[in-house]
């Protein structure tokens, strides 16, 4: 076996090893909500949100290709560098899912890719305009504008049923929240797995196994389902530290409120999906349940949990640019 053979398989392995780890991960994004509402319980959801995430994950590349294509030169990019990136941002993802935060595995793979591509060739292979327009600008944006919908959409809510009572409410909300819950692990799995779809795309280009047309980047069917099966499977074995955070430790939701904040978020990632932008579904989530909470009470937001959750978001890119250096620092002696 060559080595560029056994760097590619090494970097394929890593990349479904961080597509099954954002499954557990993540999906705390879609059904943290109708856990800790009881509208499910933990088996029904896990099962319901896997099929939903890998049904998701086969409806679209445009995200893949900002990954793949978009953010770094893929002529200068080396299976060192991508094999790095993954490294990195498994290891955060662990280190997060370990601690109970829910940080963002997008801006994990995106630091790692930044990182080590930066030592590998500098400044030049990343392509700032598409960096600052797809990550930078929506990682601040998101969050904002994650919480003002779900702000908006519970209020709208109360509005619309404050004559009727709680736990009548609540009752007919729990068949909605199933749909919106459905919605959010549609959406997720259309915007996450996509991101490991490019990167095995990009790595397949880079060691000769896959030839692209001059100024295109498609994603085989078989790279998609490969992504869309791990990343389901990822799903089913749960991520319960980061679902008890999401689904009571921000506010205690309720079946209305679970709804309003599936629905919020659910919406912000379908559209930034449309337009191929790697978007963090754990800032949209979590913004739209504070946003939610917000408007039900103030006070109901416990500002210590969301202190954490922000530190994580902030530390991500910085973190993961500066671990994906030293991995490739220690790893720059491999021969190409």
């Amino acid at each position: 076996m060559t080595l560029s053979l056994f760097l590619l398989i090494a970097v394929i392995i890593v990349a479904l090893a961080f597509d099954y780890i954002n499954g557990f991960h993540d999906c705390a994004n879609s059904i943290a909500s109708v856990v800790s509402t009881k509208v499910l319980s933990p088996r029904q959801a896990v099962l319901f949100g896997a099929v939903l995430e890998a049904s998701g994950a086969l409806l679209g590349v445009n995200v893949a290709k900002t990954i793949g294509a978009g953010i770094i030169a893929s002529d200068t990019i080396t299976l060192q560098v991508i094999l790095c990136a993954l490294l990195t941002a498994v290891v955060w993802n662990l280190i997060t899912w370990w601690f109970g935060l829910p940080s963002s595995s997008s801006h994990a793979l995106i630091g790692g890719l930044l990182g080590s591509a930066f030592i590998h060739a500098g400044l030049d292979p990343i392509n700032f305009a598409v960096l600052i327009e797809k990550v930078i600008i929506p990682m601040f944006a998101s969050p904002v504008v994650g919480f003002v919908v779900g702000f908006a959409v519970m209020c709208s809510f109360l509005r619309l049923f404050y004559k009727m009572k709680p736990d009548i409410i609540n009752r007919r909300f729990k068949r909605i929240q199933v749909f919106a819950s459905g919605l959010m692990a549609l959406s997720h799995g259309l915007n996450d797995a996509q991101k490991t779809m490019g990167v095995i795309t990009m790595a397949l280009v880079t060691g000769g196994v896959l030839v692209m047309p001059e100024g295109e980047f498609n994603i085989p069917i078989y790279v998609k389902i490969v992504c869309a099966v791990t990343m389901a499977m990822g799903t089913m074995t749960g991520g319960w530290k980061i679902i008890k955070t999401m689904g009571s430790k921000i506010i205690k939701l309720k079946p209305i409120s679970g709804a309003a904040a599936d629905f919020s978020a659910s919406s912000i990632v379908l559209i930034a999906s449309i337009f191929g932008i790697p978007l963090s579904t754990t800032h949209v989530v979590s913004t739209s349940i504070m946003g939610v909470g917000t408007a039900i009470k103030g006070s109901a937001v416990k500002t210590n949990i969301i202190r954490n959750i922000v530190t994580a978001w902030v530390l991500t890119i910085p973190c993961c640019v500066i671990m994906s250096v030293i991995i490739y620092s220690i790893l720059k002696h491999v021969p190409h």
